[in-house]
């Protein structure tokens, strides 16, 4: 790097956050730009927008200041990707990712295409067209989800027979959805994979997740799943990652079935929540693989030098930080939001083991 650089990031939260701070430790600035006043990544720099995703003035303005921009989550509109990528900015990963990342339909066909296994899934119109797939599938049951901004377990529901499809279609009040096959798996894992602009790829070991309430609850690694089942999920996500020409992080969840085989689920190209535990029981984390990899540096190393496991802390659970900061194998982290909703993450602690 000739000067200092620095990164614009799109969106505000916690994930810009924890980018943003280790970014500092490499001598790389955040800009945050987000349409909230008060988010958690606007409180660790001093460099920030607050505008909508739709103000191209202000876009403008904030592409002007940085040398290239990133997201902390997938649901930045794809259209204000496309518009700084046609002021000349390079935008990591690129809109075409983040439009595939998106749309759970896009999603998966893309996932098959790349010879990469999920779920059998179908689109659907109406409740008629639940039934049919149901039919056609021999299912007296399956799951429904909103083609977007679906997370946490938002954004779907449960078909439980055919008599239920017209209650499901209605209750997520969308003009389609995505019909998937349930899964009778054994476990969820992640895989969090990382590429440079040099396409040089990495990843670090595959977590366990434990979800409680369609949130993920705890990730543990190493994972207790056979080596054969961590080797394919890894392979699987370098594949991607070379497929869709990945610059920054993206973290891969899959499901484990009962035969041992794997189905991938869903993708977010960006840090992931499964990822956290990289903070502190790797020398180098994956928000750094991230900066890293936008700014155009050199990939760290990917090795784990302790076994850990990280818990979110929902709501109310920040108020057991005081009594975690009393164990010495506990590293907490506070995200700086103001009020404890249910639901809410509000930081996350790591054990290491």
């Amino acid at each position: 790097m000739s000067r200092q650089t620095i990164i614009g990031m799109l969106g505000g939260g916690q994930l810009g956050r924890m980018s943003a701070l280790v970014g500092a430790n490499l001598g790389i600035r955040t800009h945050i730009y987000a349409p909230e006043s008060d988010s958690p990544a606007a409180q660790v720099t001093n460099l920030f927008t607050n505008a909508g995703y739709d103000d191209q003035a202000a876009l403008k303005k904030f592409a002007d200041s940085v040398d290239a921009v990133t997201y902390e989550f997938e649901n930045v509109p794809v259209d204000c990707v496309r518009f700084l990528e046609s002021l000349g900015k390079k935008v990591y990963p690129s809109s075409a990712v983040l439009e595939v990342a998106q749309e759970r339909l896009k999603e998966k066909t893309a996932l098959n295409n790349y010879g990469l296994p999920t779920t059998r899934f179908a689109p659907a119109k109406s409740a008629e067209d639940i039934q049919k797939i149901m039919q056609q599938w021999n299912a007296t049951s399956c799951i429904i989800k909103t083609i977007r901004f679906g997370y946490d377990g938002k954004g779907q529901t449960m078909v439980r027979g055919m008599d239920d499809a017209g209650r499901a279609f209605a209750d997520l009040k969308a003009d389609i959805v995505i019909v998937e096959k349930i899964v009778d798996f054994e476990c969820e894992i992640s895989v969090i994979v990382a590429r440079d602009v040099h396409g040089n790829v990495g990843s670090y070991d595959p977590s366990l997740n434990v979800h409680k309430n369609s949130i993920l609850h705890t990730s543990t690694v190493p994972a207790p799943v056979d080596a054969s089942v961590l080797e394919a999920a890894t392979k699987a996500a370098h594949q991607l990652a070379e497929k869709i020409n990945l610059v920054g992080v993206l973290g891969v969840e899959m499901f484990v079935t009962k035969d041992n085989s794997i189905l991938l689920n869903e993708i977010a190209p960006r840090p992931h929540n499964s990822g956290h535990w990289t903070m502190d029981a790797c020398a180098v984390s994956q928000f750094e693989q991230h900066m890293r990899s936008v700014a155009g540096l050199p990939l760290g190393s990917f090795k784990r030098h302790h076994n850990a496991v990280m818990t979110n802390l929902l709501g109310d659970d920040i108020n057991t930080i005081p009594e975690l900061l009393k164990n010495e194998k506990a590293h907490v982290h506070d995200y700086g939001k103001a009020e404890p909703k249910p639901g809410r993450k509000m930081g996350h602690v790591t054990h290491l083991k």
